[in-house]
């Protein structure tokens, strides 16, 4: 996808994140640290911001930058899942616990996904374990008097 089709879809979608939370530009530029006119250039597809930019804009709209990171072109679409969208959803959560959460969650996936199409193994055995024997009670000598 050409860079301005990407820089216009990113800028589309911060406006509409933006109207749809009832928040006014210079709000937005204020809680994500950049100037009015930057914000407006990116929403109308000028300025194509980088992540960590994105990143701001997110925290100022309260919404994922993973969101933000896929408009842009940045990560690829994750397929639909009740665990993302509940990791995505947490906002106790810091944007970077979500996105290590989610890269655990996605490597467990692919690691499961591999081994079913390798053949199955048999589940090893279990390793005995030696048991130690009670230790005997010291016997006290008997006195005769």
């Amino acid at each position: 996808m050409p860079t301005i089709e990407i820089t216009s879809k990113v800028g589309d979608f911060i406006r509409e994140q933006r109207e749809t939370a009832k928040i006014s530009l210079r709000e937005l530029a204020k809680s994500a640290g950049v100037s009015n006119p930057y914000l407006s250039q990116i929403e109308r597809g000028l300025r194509k911001p980088s992540a960590e930019i994105l990143q701001q804009i997110a925290k100022g709209l309260r919404i994922s930058a993973e969101a933000l990171y896929i408009q842009a072109g940045i990560l690829d679409q994750r397929e639909a899942s009740a665990v993302v969208d509940a990791v995505l959803g947490d906002e106790t959560l810091t944007e970077r616990q979500r996105q290590v959460l989610l890269e655990i969650y996605d490597s467990f996936r692919k690691d499961n996904a591999s081994a079913a199409t390798t053949a199955p193994e048999a589940p090893a055995a279990p390793t005995p374990v030696a048991k130690k024997a009670p230790a005997k009670a010291a016997k006290k000598p008997t006195s005769s008097a």
